[in-house]
């Protein structure tokens, strides 16, 4: 097995790679870089002077900034004009991030220049816990509901549960997201929670903590809202199939309740199908906390990789889908490995 397990890692990492490699040279391709936010900036009329700058000069504070973010070196190690290529060695952009990235560094930010793995570490105090706190109420809330949708005969409460899910299930995030803030954020209608992570800095420890709380609900039940009919739905299906097996109309037979058949008997073998799908639910919620974050004001991974794509900020950009990359890649080998463990007919043969 520790074969087997060394070589997914290694696949993993290797795909991960190939990822962020493209999203770093895709980024260098883009027509307007870093250096033409900080031109703007320093190009602003209400600032003295700023309007005598001419084309020129502004040509060199450009060429300036992109020598000190380093982007005047060649993107890779070999480019192509017209007629010929170019072998450039190692004096290239990929290879100082490459460089960097094997030894743990990720680079500064160019907005602040904080070190990015800083940067994503405070970000992500507030992703995991929400993604974590999303994932865990999801599932619960879908065992439950599936071993409820899974009993016969159907009745309309069951019928309405299934309904509602199929909607959920073709609503985008951002419009359920929405919806609950206008629903629950609204002074017009119901102001119960906070709509933004705004506070005064002078409150108390404890009334902190009730503030953060508060205004995690929304984005917590928008996550759960949307990955709940992903579980639910293929779990009950799975559950009504092997309620008619042999093995299960036998311990009816027996005497046992629909309830406790499902519970004992059906369910192991129908959550096993579903075990990729849970493990992959985490990666999911990381990538959806993007849009949370920023329609709910939270300070975690997805606010930050949002506006570092909209300034673009490429390193944190580019250690943000390292990361996602990475998340989803482990879960499906943690997929892997508990199938692994629970059925033996699943493990490789070499």
């Amino acid at each position: 097995m520790l074969k087997w397990l060394l070589g997914r890692l290694g696949q993993a990492a290797g795909i991960a790679w190939l990822i962020a490699s493209i999203v770093f040279i895709s980024s260098r391709q883009l027509p307007d870089g870093p250096e033409q936010l900080v031109i703007s900036d320093a190009s602003d009329l209400a600032r003295p002077g700023a309007s005598t700058r001419t084309a020129a000069s502004q040509a060199v504070a450009r060429q300036a900034v992109r020598e000190r973010l380093g982007l005047a070196l060649p993107v890779f190690y070999v480019t192509r004009t017209a007629r010929h290529w170019y072998w450039h060695g190692t004096a290239n952009q990929y290879h100082h991030w490459l460089s960097a990235a094997l030894r743990g560094d990720l680079g500064r930010s160019y907005r602040d220049g904080q070190p990015v793995t800083t940067l994503l570490a405070q970000s992500l105090r507030y992703t995991l816990p929400l993604a974590a706190s999303a994932a865990a109420l999801a599932a619960g809330l879908a065992l439950a509901l599936a071993l409820h949708l899974a009993r016969t005969p159907a009745s309309w409460w069951q019928r309405l549960i299934f309904s509602l899910l199929s909607g959920l299930q073709i609503t985008p995030l951002f419009l359920v997201a929405l919806s609950l803030l206008l629903l629950f954020a609204n002074p017009e209608f119901l102001n119960l929670l906070p709509a933004a992570s705004q506070h005064s800095a002078a409150i108390g420890t404890w009334q902190l903590v009730g503030y953060w709380l508060g205004v995690s609900v929304l984005p917590l039940l928008s996550l759960v809202l949307v990955v709940l009919p992903e579980l639910t739905l293929p779990l009950a299906a799975l559950l009504r199939r092997e309620a008619t097996v042999g093995y299960a109309l036998t311990a009816r037979a027996k005497g046992l309740a629909t309830q406790q058949v499902l519970r004992r008997h059906a369910l192991p073998n129908a959550v096993l199908p579903l075990l990729t799908t849970f493990t992959d639910l985490l990666p999911s919620l990381v990538a959806g906390t993007v849009v949370v974050e920023v329609l709910f004001a939270l300070p975690g991974s997805g606010r930050l990789l949002a506006e570092a794509a909209a300034a673009h900020d490429y390193p944190v950009v580019v250690a943000g889908v390292l990361f996602v990359a990475m998340a989803r890649l482990l879960s499906l080998l943690l997929a892997d490995i508990v199938q692994y463990v629970i059925d033996p007919r699943l493990r490789p043969t070499t």
